[in-house]
């Protein structure tokens, strides 16, 4: 299974997009996307379905919406497949999981190539830090989770993601700024701005923007860029996830 949510969320079995059949099942499904290989209690997931239905419904209507997305699971599966519907979207105790099976997740990869860039950041590799944090940053396609009218953890777990590619984005910006290509970051940066940069108004267009003005003063090259502690990236919302056992 792949999972993206470093935009319109997207999720893919088999290479087949399953595609949620109810508003309440596209946000369950978000939820479970957004904490991957984790079980996500049914208390997080009742909770997100509080702004849609009365709050003495959300846990059969939760029941439901799992039940229709194992429906379409099964359709991508197809009948040869060794995973189920029921492994693939299980059921935990005290909540559900969403297993990838190993596929593809676009927050694992920002993560590792955020965090490839800062280690070379820490090396005083500016070009290597320069290419792997960009890398992170091309990862993106638009706000995370982007259409989905999130519940109070859904924003927290959206808040965390924008902070990290907050974080990634002026790292960045210090380690071309650091190797003197500021024609090249200006270049770069109306790039990012074009390709679905973020909510209008938010804090990563205005970042965007103040990391343009600063492209404009040119400094002279170092040999390393001259950066303060490196930022980490930032944990899952607090309780919302278990372990996975």
């Amino acid at each position: 299974m792949d999972i993206e949510v470093l935009g319109p969320p997207r999720v893919t079995e088999n290479g087949v997009p399953i595609t949620a059949p109810t508003p309440e099942s596209r946000h369950v499904l978000a939820v479970l996307a957004a904490c991957p290989d984790r079980v996500v209690p049914v208390s997080v997931l009742a909770g997100e379905l509080a702004g849609r239905v009365p709050p003495e419904h959300t846990r059969e209507v939760l029941h439901t919406a799992v039940r229709r997305l194992r429906e379409r699971i099964a359709e991508a599966l197809g009948p040869s497949s060794v995973r189920t519907p029921e492994t693939v979207l299980s059921a935990r105790p005290g909540g559900y999981l969403l297993d990838t099976g190993g596929g593809r997740c676009d927050v694992r990869e920002f993560e590792r190539e955020a965090g490839a860039g800062y280690r070379a950041l820490g090396r005083g590799d500016a070009a290597r830090a320069a290419a792997r944090l960009r890398g992170a940053l091309d990862l993106w396609t638009g706000p995370a989770l982007d259409g989905i009218a999130a519940g109070t953890w859904l924003r927290g777990r959206i808040a965390v993601l924008d902070a990290d590619r907050l974080s990634v984005l002026g790292q960045w910006v210090e380690a071309e700024l650091a190797l003197g290509r500021h024609r090249e970051l200006r270049l770069a940066l109306a790039g990012l701005r074009g390709a679905g940069a973020g909510r209008p108004g938010g804090a990563y267009l205005a970042a965007l923007r103040r990391a343009e003005e600063r492209a404009l003063t040119p400094r002279p090259a170092q040999a390393g860029p001259a950066l303060g502690p490196l930022p980490a990236l930032g944990p899952l919302p607090a309780l919302a996830c278990a372990t996975r056992p």
